[in-house]
């Protein structure tokens, strides 16, 4: 509980040192915070990562085993398991590579929700933090107008310290947020390379199935 009232007590006599400027930051830090648990937990439940069923299928598939890549993927929890469930039942549709190529971009659409906000606090808090800086420079400057010829140098160097402490607010808030969106956004990036090469190797495999598919399909253009 000690703890606690310290902790209370810090946080406000920063408020108060602060200003409104800083309130805004420690506010929009705890939106930030809770957006980035939200995104942890969805991409823990989506199974961000976890496609080793899934590459196992469609690895049967490219062999032409095509029921140990139907029974890979009914035991995949991978969020992209629909897409490719669909690009396996469908493979001799027309366009069916636009068709999941968009299934598979709604699910990483959903997944990326909230970066757009993590890549603003990432920009805005630090111009936030300066502003208040600014506006601290300028009470700092005025008090010192106020006091004439009477001019205590520790009544700047207050001013000062008190002005920047809203630009170690925003650095504070921006650099976790933007080091937290880079590692998203990695993540991201390896997730859509992974399902490019899944459906692109089910819609093209090289077994042997395929290549008699295509044969027949050629034989029969010709025999029209």
């Amino acid at each position: 509980m000690n703890i606690l009232q310290t902790l209370t007590q810090a946080l406000l006599q920063v408020l108060d040192v602060g200003g409104p400027v800083v309130a805004v930051l420690i506010a929009v830090s705890i939106l930030t915070a809770g957006v980035v648990f939200y995104k942890l937990w969805q991409f823990q439940q989506a199974g961000v990562g976890r496609h080793k069923a899934l590459q196992r299928a469609v690895q049967a598939w490219d062999h032409d085993d095509r029921t140990q890549a139907a029974t890979q993927l009914d035991t995949s929890t991978s969020y992209l398991a629909p897409a490719f469930r669909m690009a396996m039942a469908h493979r001799n549709t027309p366009d069916i590579r636009t068709r999941v190529e968009a299934e598979a971009e709604a699910r990483f659409a959903d997944l990326e929700r909230g970066f757009r906000l993590l890549d603003s606090v990432a920009q805005l808090a630090p111009l936030m933090g300066l502003f208040g800086t600014v506006l601290g420079m300028i009470e700092a400057f005025q008090s010192l107008q106020a006091a004439g010829s009477q001019v205590d140098p520790s009544l700047l160097a207050g001013g000062i310290w008190v002005a920047l402490l809203t630009t170690a607010v925003g650095l504070a808030v921006a650099m976790p947020s933007s080091v937290v969106l880079s590692w998203l956004e990695s993540r991201m990036a390896a997730e859509r390379i992974l399902a490019e090469r899944g459906l692109a190797t089910i819609l093209t495999p090289t077994g042997s199935s395929c290549a008699h598919e295509q044969a027949i399909g050629q034989t029969t253009a010709h025999g029209a």
